[in-house]
């Protein structure tokens, strides 16, 4: 029976969605009963944690550092410890996110333009015309996200607090109008596409998690090219990033742009599991069970990502 470490928890922002989606999978993964399931709430002695219980595969469902940014990855590497998702590189540049752009653009996948300068800088004074995006560089989940709309005399004071933990440096982006979408790809399919609707002013970490703080409707009502382009898009961006396992890119759509109007704001090498997550969604869509999912992404977990 095939032992698997399910890995959650962590110190990141997003610890509390990073439990979630754990234990969703270890349950998942125990209903399935072909499984030895061991949870592990990750800390700082991961490796002798990992190096004692021996398993045979590891289950990352990390959201946020240090799951998601390579670093734990490494480790799983010089552990010999076959894993889930992204390796240690697509992992490390999709949380850069100004690097992630680079490689997007080289890859055909049209993103916003914008600029990378401290936080205390963007909160001087409005560096493009408002409305504009402020966001950390390396936080998933929206934490820390500023949206600076025409009504805002200055830039959010929170960029210049001495608590501010989100680095030192931010991406500043020309908000994009329209709908929210976003499209999962499993190996080498893209799924469905879905529009989110927040139920708050937007798609924020409370949105994303709490239930009713969002509607996601599948498949998204755009226009049938619009909904294929979004497939192919998400597809090149999993492999511009050289993503392995599941990822998740995250679209703007603006009907009223020229040409295709999709822009990608970010890829997510470590999509949510929780029972309000996309991805599950996204798969029940194209009759895979949330428990074929999970077995799936065991089954798939291997060294050298």
């Amino acid at each position: 029976m095939k032992h698997v470490a399910v890995l959650m928890g962590g110190w990141s922002a997003e610890r509390e969605v990073s439990l979630r989606s754990g234990k969703a999978c270890a349950d998942a993964l125990e209903r399935l009963g072909s499984y030895k399931v061991s949870r592990i709430d990750v800390s700082r002695d991961i490796a002798a944690t990992l190096s004692a219980l021996k398993p045979d595969v590891a289950l990352n469902v990390l959201h946020g550092r240090p799951g998601e940014d390579g670093t734990l990855q490494g480790l799983l590497e010089i552990a010999g410890i076959p894993y889930t998702h992204s390796g240690v590189m697509a992992s490390a540049v999709a949380m850069q996110k100004d690097i992630a752009k680079t490689l997007l653009k080289a890859g055909g996948v049209p993103v916003p333009g914008g600029m990378v300068v401290s936080r205390l800088d963007a909160a001087k004074k409005h560096l493009l015309p408002p409305p504009y995006v402020i966001k950390p560089l390396a936080e998933g989940s929206s934490v820390g996200v500023f949206i600076v709309r025409e009504d805002h005399k200055h830039p959010p004071q929170e960029l210049s607090r001495a608590d501010w933990t989100f680095g030192e440096r931010v991406l500043v982006e020309p908000f994009i109008p329209g709908k929210e979408l976003t499209c999962a790809v499993m190996g080498e399919t893209a799924l469905g596409v879905i529009e989110i609707v927040p139920t708050t002013k937007f798609y924020d970490y409370e949105s994303k998690y709490a239930p009713g703080g969002s509607k996601h409707i599948l498949p998204a009502p755009i226009p049938p090219a619009v909904y294929e382009q979004c497939r192919r898009l998400s597809l090149a961006a999993h492999r511009a990033l050289g993503c392995r396992g599941i990822s998740r890119a995250d679209f703007r759509y603006d009907a009223s742009a020229d040409g295709h109007g999709l822009y990608c704001l970010e890829v997510n090498t470590q999509p949510g599991m929780t029972e309000t997550s996309l991805v599950p969604e996204m798969a029940q869509h194209a009759g895979i069970s949330f428990e074929d999912l999970v077995r799936w992404m065991v089954e798939d977990a291997s060294l050298d990502r």
